[in-house]
C-alpha cells in the first residue's frame, strides 16, 4: 500500500521536465517572464526554466516580473492571521517535527474549551480577526469532535470589538463525512502540506502513524473538496527534498485539483525546516534551501499560478518576510506562538518548530505599514461566499480588488482605532489617507464610505 504511488504525481515526468530544461539560453528564460506577465499560468517546462535561473540580471528579471503579477493582482495588501494550536498529542513518527510520538522531551497539552478560550480572548485583544486552527494528529478522548468543539468555542468568543470571523483549519487528513462536518461548522480554508510528495523520502521521514500512508494524504484535499470545502490550501517543507522537484510536483497536484473540480489551491505556504527539539533532523535538512533560492521559491510560484495566495510564517526572519512581500507574498501570520497554550504562557521548549519572527502583532503592522503594504484583516469573502470558483472568476478578470482593497482599508482602519500603539497609528493613517488619494472610481468611493463608517464608531464593515 505504501508504496505504491499517487496517480497524479509522476515523478518520471518531474524528472523528464528538469532535464529537458536544464541550462536554458537567456532567451528562453525571457519567453517564459514574458508569458508569466500574461497571468495566465504557466505549465511544467516554463516552470523548469525558472528554477534554473542563477544569474544575477535573470534572477533580478524574475524578480521583477513576480512583484509585478503581485502587486497587479493583490496591491499593496497583506493578509494577517494567528496559528492557534489547541493540541500537541500526536501518534505519528515524523522526524523532522517535536510534536512526533516518542519524542519525550516536550510536555503533552490538549487544550480545554476553557483554555481555548482564554487564548482566543490574548488573540482578540491583540487586534487579530483570522487564526489558524492547529492540531497533532490526535486527538483527547472526545476524538475529532473535540476539533468542532474547539470551532465553536473560537467563535463563540466576543469582546468589545473583537471576535474571531474567520476559523481555518490545520488538522489530520479526514474521511469525506468528517470533511462535511469541518465544513458545517463555518470553517475557512482547510490546509494540509505532504510534506515532500517524493515518496522515497516520504517514507524515510514518517516512520509511524497514519501519516505514513502517502497516498491517505494525497488524496485528502479531494475529499474536502467532495465534501463541500472549496478553499483548500498546499505546501510543501522546503529542505526535505530537492525543492525544483517539490515545486513541480506541487503544479501536479494544482493541475489535478483544477481538472477535477474547476479551482485549485486557495492558498501555498512556502515552510523551510526550522530546529525543532530533539530533532536532528530539522537542524540538518537533507536539501538546504539558500535565502536567495528560497526567495526563487516564491517568485516562481507567483508567476505559475498567480492568483493563489502565498503565505509566509513566522519561520522565517522579519528581513526575509519583508523581502517576499515583493515576490509574491500575500498572507502572513503575526505574533505567532506554536505550542498549546503559547498566547498565555511561553513555552519554547514544547513548540513545534522555532520560530524566525518573534515581534508581536503591533510591531509587525507597523513594519508592514512603513513599507507601504496594508495589513488586512478582511474576512469578507468567506462570509458572502465568494470562495472557490466564484473567488477566481473575479480574481482573474481583476474584479476581486474593487472588494479587495477597500475592505482591506477598513478592516487596517478599524485596527488602528481599536487596537494600535501611536507610533502604529500614526503611521497607519497617513497610508489610508495616501492609499485612498491614489485610488479611483469604484473602489475609491467603496474605499471611504467604508472608512467613515469606522470612524463613525462600526465594526465589521465590508462590501
Amino acid at each position: 500500500m505504501y508504496n505504491v504511488p499517487a496517480d497524479f504525481i509522476n515523478e518520471a515526468k518531474i524528472w523528464e521536465a528538469l532535464e529537458a530544461n536544464k541550462n536554458p539560453e537567456p532567451s528562453r528564460i525571457k519567453e517564459v517572464l514574458q508569458k508569466a506577465a500574461e497571468m495566465k499560468g504557466l505549465n511544467a517546462d516554463d516552470v523548469a526554466v525558472l528554477t534554473c535561473i542563477s544569474d544575477p540580471e535573470m534572477l533580478a528579471e524574475l524578480f521583477t516580473a513576480a512583484n509585478t503579477v503581485k502587486e497587479t493582482i493583490y496591491g499593496k495588501r497583506l493578509v494577517l492571521f494567528a496559528p492557534l494550536y489547541i493540541s500537541n498529542l500526536c501518534a505519528n513518527e515524523c522526524l523532522y517535527c517535536a510534536f512526533r510520538a516518542t519524542n519525550k522531551d516536550i510536555d503533552r497539552h490538549a487544550l480545554s474549551q476553557e483554555h481555548i478560550a482564554r487564548e482566543v480572548e490574548v488573540l482578540i485583544n491583540q487586534g487579530h480577526k483570522r487564526v489558524l486552527l492547529v492540531a497533532g494528529e490526535s486527538y483527547p478522548n472526545q476524538g475529532f469532535q473535540y476539533v468542532l468543539d474547539s470551532i465553536r468555542t473560537i467563535y463563540g468568543v466576543k469582546n468589545k470589538h473583537g471576535e474571531i470571523r474567520r476559523v481555518n483549519v490545520n488538522v489530520a487528513p479526514l474521511s469525506t463525512d468528517e470533511f462535511k462536518q469541518l465544513k458545517a461548522e463555518g470553517i475557512g480554508t482547510y490546509q494540509i502540506f505532504q510534506e515532500t510528495y517524493h515518496h522515497e523520502t516520504y517514507h524515510k521521514v514518517h516512520l509511524g502513524g497514519k501519516k505514513r500512508d502517502y497516498n491517505w494524504r494525497a488524496w485528502s484535499l479531494h475529499r474536502a473538496m467532495e465534501a463541500g470545502i472549496d478553499d483548500v490550501g498546499i505546501g510543501v517543507l522546503f529542505g526535505l527534498f530537492d525543492y525544483r522537484f517539490e515545486i513541480l510536483a506541487m503544479m501536479q497536484h494544482i493541475r489535478e485539483l483544477e481538472d477535477k473540480f474547476g479551482v485549485g489551491p486557495h492558498t501555498i505556504s512556502v515552510p523551510r525546516l526550522e530546529p525543532a527539539t530533539n530533532s536532528d533532523l530539522a537542524s540538518h535538512p537533507p536539501f538546504p534551501v539558500s535565502d536567495i533560492d528560497f526567495r526563487k521559491i516564491v517568485a516562481i510560484l507567483r508567476l505559475a499560478v498567480p492568483y493563489t495566495g502565498i503565505i509566509m510564517s513566522t519561520r522565517e526572519t522579519a528581513k526575509m518576510r519583508r523581502e517576499t512581500f515583493a515576490l509574491g507574498v500575500s498572507q502572513i501570520s503575526a505574533g505567532s506562538k506554536t505550542n498549546p497554550g503559547g498566547y498565555e504562557e511561553e513555552d519554547e521548549i514544547s513548540s513545534q518548530f522555532s520560530l524566525g519572527d518573534h515581534r508581536p502583532l503591533d510591531e509587525v503592522i507597523r513594519d508592514v505599514a512603513s513599507m507601504g503594504y496594508i495589513p488586512s484583516f478582511c474576512t469578507a469573502c468567506y462570509r458572502l461566499g465568494r470562495t472557490g470558483q466564484d473567488f477566481m472568476d473575479l480574481a482573474k478578470p481583476g474584479d476581486i480588488r474593487l472588494h479587495c482593497a477597500p475592505n482591506g482599508l477598513s478592516s487596517f482602519k478599524e485596527y488602528l482605532q481599536n487596537y494600535a500603539a501611536p507610533e502604529t497609528k500614526e503611521i497607519g493613517e497617513k497610508l489610508i489617507r495616501d492609499t485612498i488619494a491614489g485610488m479611483s472610481g469604484i473602489a475609491r468611493q467603496r474605499a471611504e464610505k467604508l472608512v467613515k463608517r469606522v470612524e463613525a464608531g462600526r465594526d465589521d464593515v465590508y462590501c
